[in-house]
């Protein structure tokens, strides 16, 4: 089942490294200037060396003007969603509406169990991050008096606010097919990684997710499909997947946009750098668009 792509955006993994704050400042407002679309930042808080995601992110986002932050993807299991509802909400209506969710089911239950939160089977993650879409489509819906009875969150008579300023899309960050069939069901986006998922596992994993939002009554067209992209742009080429030059990276781009129907990048150099922001920026994203653009995308 092939379904049209949306239109492409581009964006940069920006690391939360802790010790160095203008360093990133400057990164993501090079991001901005450079006209990519979205700042990813990953969120593992059991590392001793990584700011706080959410406190990161809604920094950045105050620092920037125009370009749009999710985090990529957050770790549910230590963020229980009602709070994570709020956060998310006030920080869209801080920013005019500039905020996205990127949602994960956990990973790392060494870490996530040492920082006092729960270790998950994963069936229980995938049920837990069920409940937990549920409850932020519930918050951002506005209506008093809110209940819910799952078996990993409870609500008791909440009354949601702030409202979000845009629809929040809620992606995911998925490989498995319990993970893609709620993607396709419930959510607006499929966050996959290169390593992970390998372009050959791609098209095999979107057909899950269509044919999950056709069972749903539901658009797959609508349904955003982000790939992080780990890799380099070196100045001549490589044997390795994602490491070479600019022509490369916009060959192997618009291929993953019009054979893989990839519709939105995440450039995640493995060494971040401004010079690896500037290539990307400029070098490889308005050639792509270009590629894309005759190509009827």
């Amino acid at each position: 089942m092939q379904t049209p792509l949306q239109p492409p955006q581009f964006g940069y993994f920006l690391p939360p490294a802790a010790g160095n704050y203008p360093a990133l400042r400057t990164q993501a407002q090079l991001v901005e200037q450079l006209g990519l679309e979205l700042i990813g930042i990953q969120d593992h808080p059991y590392q001793g060396a990584f700011l706080d995601t959410w406190t990161l992110l809604t920094a950045l986002a105050l620092d920037t003007d125009r370009i749009r932050f999710f985090p990529d993807v957050i770790n549910l299991p230590l963020r229980p969603p009602v709070m994570l509802a709020k956060a998310v909400a006030s920080l869209d209506e801080l920013t005019g509406g500039r905020i996205e969710l990127g949602l994960g089911a956990g990973y790392f239950w060494d870490g996530i169990h040492a920082m006092g939160g729960p270790r998950r089977e994963p069936g229980e993650a995938v049920d837990a991050l069920t409940e937990a879409v549920h409850i932020l489509r519930l918050f951002w819906r506005g209506k008093r008096n809110v209940y819910f009875d799952g078996e990993h969150y409870q609500l008791r008579g909440v009354n949601p606010g702030p409202l979000p300023t845009h629809p929040i899309g809620i992606w995911l960050g998925a490989i498995q097919s319990r993970m893609l069939s709620l993607t396709g069901t419930l959510c607006d986006g499929w966050v996959p990684s290169s390593p992970y998922v390998p372009p050959t596992q791609l098209l095999p994993k979107h057909r899950q997710i269509d044919e999950a939002a056709v069972a749903a009554g539901r658009d797959p067209a609508a349904i955003r499909r982000i790939y992080n992209l780990m890799g380099t742009i070196t100045d001549s080429a490589t044997d390795d997947y994602l490491e070479g030059p600019t022509t490369y990276w916009v060959d192997e781009l618009t291929r993953l946009a019009l054979d893989c129907r990839m519709d939105t990048f995440i450039f995640a150099p493995k060494e971040a750098s401004e010079r690896q922001i500037r290539r990307f920026g400029e070098e490889v994203v308005p050639q792509v668009r270009e590629n894309l653009a005759k190509a009827g995308n």
